[in-house]
């Protein structure tokens, strides 16, 4: 046999299979094209010039790395399922005097001939819609900014090498598991069903309790900080609760079914669940797929799509004023130093501060264990004990709070927003007296529902008592003079007014040396090109890798409505000629492909309402505390999601039909 021999046959064979190399091709072709061109806008030069670039940089080369790991899952899992669909062409061809080598030279030039269409076929479009890509970015980040559309040798040698080492590991996968099959196993590959699988109550008592866990993780957890470092246990959780209870929890349901005479003999349901359960578990496996990739997709979207239609809200969040002045270790004196510039600048620009609002504070970390807080250098920490203790001296408070409280040494006033039960407190080795729990307090500039760990604001006699308490922390300010002290205000003004008065004002305070002054400004309207840069750039990686996942949630519903049309054919052949209409197969097919189809959608719908509370605390901590807009954008998506999928279900279904029929 001559060498073009294998390369045609190769390419006959994937004309003749085209109703499962076609899909896989193009959601291939696709797949690289998402990866080139995140790759591609990630090396743009562009980006360092940019307000926000390093953290846009970032965002992008993490989506580079999750496209990466998920077309080497897929790839796989999509092959695998390629290679037990030919199965029984392949042993055919053995049988009919091709040995196990002319076989692997037919998969080699198969495998080379795909590899090169979908490298091949990625790296053209994503060079041709990269444009496209650049100006979705632009606009997205909402401000004028040059990034130039560029090919990037860089770009285009990663792309290649990932795919085409995909491709390489795919064929030694083929070829080994050919060498390990005899004919006859091939032949019967195709023919081979589940058996009826046990009902493993263990592994379904396993996927409830999971799944519990998770949820629970969920609702109970307050704090943003417990948020972060439990969302990923919850989600290992939920992923395995969702794998057990698709493999063993189905099974156990249907078999409930059959035990229901009055469901079960009637004939569409006799048909459909015997079917079911005859191969729930080969079955389960796809399913638990869907869900956890529709999760996934409703996630990530809705989460990224609220950050970007709430940057506003979460900019406001995040600077309640349009200018924040922040001193460090200040004292009276330089504290009038710092409302000195401050004024010259306003009178220097003729401009008027308004909403204005002031205090000096301390601030340190501490555990707390019962009522006793004990200092910490916030390293290794247990984040339900780690709390953040506000110290504001009485004239602050009285003043800010138009009040005339009295305080006696060794007593406090304090405010906590979950905790009001301590009759005295103690930190280190100072014992308070509580002589007030206060239902409220000042505007502190900080809300919240945006602070990462607990905090307890404590009103101290005078500005020396709290000084006495940062004392305590030896490891930073063993000579501390002074308090923090907090100066913010709004503008009246245009936005170029008030972005010259913020640019000013911080060279000012860069030029007084004098003082000594550890002061830090920021303003809305600065941070807003670096609020606008990290949202856009979420949300277009939200685009992206939802789109991603998207593709693959569908692909593997459509391979898997073949593989269940190519099984389902003779039994139904079978069904006919022992009596069954047409109509009454239609009904029943109906029945199975519309249960099967949509238990995942409903599952993702569960797993996203419990999911809801510990993705809105981390939302949190994006400065996003407006909870209505994340529930809207949350059902807005999935609505969505919900149509795409029975589009998808139409399509799919009308496949079936054709094969079983």
């Amino acid at each position: 046999m001559n060498k073009g021999f294998y390369h045609k046959l190769a390419a006959n064979n994937i004309k003749k299979n085209k109703r499962v190399y076609i899909p896989y091709i193009l959601a291939g072709i696709f797949t690289t094209m998402m990866y080139y061109m995140l790759n591609s806008i990630s090396l743009n030069e562009g980006l360092d010039h940019m307000s926000g670039g390093a953290s846009l940089k970032i965002i992008l080369n993490l989506g580079c790395w999750v496209i990466g790991i998920f077309a080497v899952i897929f790839l796989f899992y999509t092959n695998r399922f390629l290679m037990k669909q030919r199965q029984k062409e392949i042993g055919l061809l053995n049988i009919l005097g091709m040995n196990k080598g002319h076989i692997g030279k037919m998969l080699f030039c198969e495998t080379l001939q795909i590899a090169l269409i979908i490298i091949v076929g990625g790296l053209v479009g994503g060079l041709l819609l990269n444009r496209l890509m650049f100006l979705l970015l632009l606009k997205l980040l909402n401000f004028s900014v040059t990034l130039k559309s560029a090919i990037y040798g860089k770009a285009l040698l990663s792309t290649i090498c990932l795919f085409a080492a995909i491709f390489l590991v795919i064929l030694a996968s083929n070829l080994h598991q050919i060498h390990l099959t005899n004919p006859i196993d091939l032949l019967k590959g195709g023919q081979r069903g589940e058996r009826e699988p046990k009902t493993k109550w263990l592994l379904a008592l396993v996927g409830v309790i999971c799944l519990g866990i998770g949820y629970t993780i969920s609702i109970v957890t307050k704090s943003p900080l417990d948020a972060m470092m439990l969302f990923f246990v919850a989600v290992l959780l939920v992923i395995i609760g969702t794998y057990a209870l698709f493999t063993a929890g189905s099974v156990a349901i249907l078999k409930l079914l059959r035990k229901n005479p009055g469901y079960y003999y009637q004939t569409k349901h006799f048909i459909s669940v015997s079917g079911m359960i005859y191969r729930m578990k080969q079955n389960a496996v796809g399913l638990a797929n869907i869900c956890i990739l529709s999760t996934a997709v409703l996630v990530m979207i809705s989460g990224t799509v609220s950050l970007y239609v709430g940057q506003e809200d979460a900019l406001k969040t995040r600077y309640p004023r349009e200018v924040q002045v922040t001193g460090y270790d200040i004292n009276e004196e330089k504290k009038q130093i710092v409302n000195s510039i401050v004024e010259e600048t306003l009178k220097d620009r003729q401009m008027e501060a308004v909403n204005q609002f002031a205090v000096s504070m301390g601030s340190m970390v501490a555990y707390k264990d019962g009522s006793d807080f004990e200092i910490t250098e916030l390293q290794d920490f247990n984040s339900s004990q780690l709390k953040e203790i506000c110290l504001i001296p009485l004239e602050e408070y009285n003043r800010l709070e138009h009040k005339e409280e009295t305080l006696n040494p060794g007593e406090i006033l304090m405010y906590s927003k979950n905790d009001s039960s301590d009759a005295q407190i103690t930190i280190e080795c100072d014992t308070f007296q509580v002589k007030k729990h206060l239902d409220h307090l000042f505007d502190t500039e900080r809300p919240e529902d945006q602070e990462l760990i607990e905090v307890y604001y404590m009103i101290l006699p005078d500005a020396d008592a709290v000084k006495r308490q940062m004392q305590k922390q030896d490891f930073k300010e063993a000579n501390l003079n002074g308090l923090m002290y907090k100066y913010g205000f709004d503008l009246k003004g245009d936005e170029n007014e008030i972005r010259d008065f913020e640019s000013d004002l911080k060279s000012r305070f860069e030029q007084n040396t004098d003082g000594d002054l550890a002061v830090f400004v920021e303003g809305r309207l600065s941070g807003r090109e670096d609020f606008y840069s990290v949202y856009g750039g979420l949300f277009f990686i939200g685009i992206f890798l939802g789109l991603v996942f998207l593709m693959a949630t569908v692909l593997i519903i459509y391979y898997k409505q073949i593989s269940e049309g190519y099984d389902d054919k003779e039994r139904f052949a079978i069904m006919q000629k022992v009596g069954m209409s047409k109509k009454e197969i239609r009904s029943s097919i109906r029945s199975q492909v519309l249960t099967v189809f949509f238990l995942p959608l409903v599952m993702a719908v569960i797993h996203i309402a419990f999911a809801f509370p510990i993705v809105t605390r981390l939302m949190a901590i994006m400065n996003l505390t407006n909870v209505g807009l994340f529930a809207a954008c949350t059902l807005g998506v999935i609505l969505v999601f919900g149509v795409l999928y029975g589009i998808v279900y139409g399509v799919t279904a009308r496949t079936y039909y054709k094969i079983v029929e």
